[in-house]
């Protein structure tokens, strides 16, 4: 699904071109998407996403990916565009953070099915994948702090209960993190948080 935005004659081989393209097509996939609880635009979480992937020092392509990491699970875009627009390394981590939300008949699948069958395919992804992930449940803890603290019932907004959602964040940070060094502040982070939500 493209609608033939012009990325803004965004050089993707060039320093923090990608980055600025990635953005640009964040910003037209998730067009009119809001977050649950504070209500602000979907942007807000991809964008907190890649910030926090460019601090802990990874290039260009991984934050790009952490731009469009929803767009397959959340929006009408498909991985071949963004294989074509992207290539294919961008492509693969997006593909490793996607959830098969809709079982083969087109029904919504039990929320604890495939945050089970997702938490396997973690398990042996790439780095550069679990890093995105675990960016992206950093940025998730910080926005559920965030509504809790400003008096949001957050935990009525899930397809599950608050201890099943505290599982599932504190099992993704383990798998994601694994005993890799270069996850390691990325994940501190959000035990962090999670601390404070427990």
């Amino acid at each position: 699904m493209t609608s033939g935005l012009d990325t803004g004659g965004c050089d993707r081989t060039t320093v923090g071109g990608m980055v600025q393209a990635a953005l640009r097509r964040a910003a037209e996939w998730h067009a009119g998407q809001t977050r649950r609880g504070s209500g602000l635009p979907y942007l807000e979480h991809v964008c907190g996403v890649a910030l926090a992937l460019a601090r802990a020092g990874f290039d260009d392509e991984v934050v790009a990916a952490g731009l469009l990491h929803d767009a397959v699970e959340d929006t009408g875009v498909t991985l071949e565009t963004i294989r074509a627009e992207f290539g294919a390394r961008v492509a693969d981590i997006v593909a490793a953070c996607s959830e098969r939300k809709i079982d083969h008949e087109g029904a919504q699948r039990p929320w604890f099915d495939r945050k089970s069958e997702h938490l396997r395919e973690l398990a042996a992804a790439s780095l550069d994948a679990r890093a995105v992930v675990l960016a992206d449940k950093l940025h998730n803890l910080r926005s559920i702090a965030a509504d809790v603290s400003s008096g949001i019932n957050v935990w009525t907004l899930f397809h599950a209960g608050r201890a099943e959602v505290l599982w599932y964040y504190r099992t993704s940070i383990d798998v994601c993190a694994g005993r890799d060094p270069a996850l390691a502040a990325l994940a501190d982070a959000c035990r962090a948080v999670l601390r404070e939500l427990e």
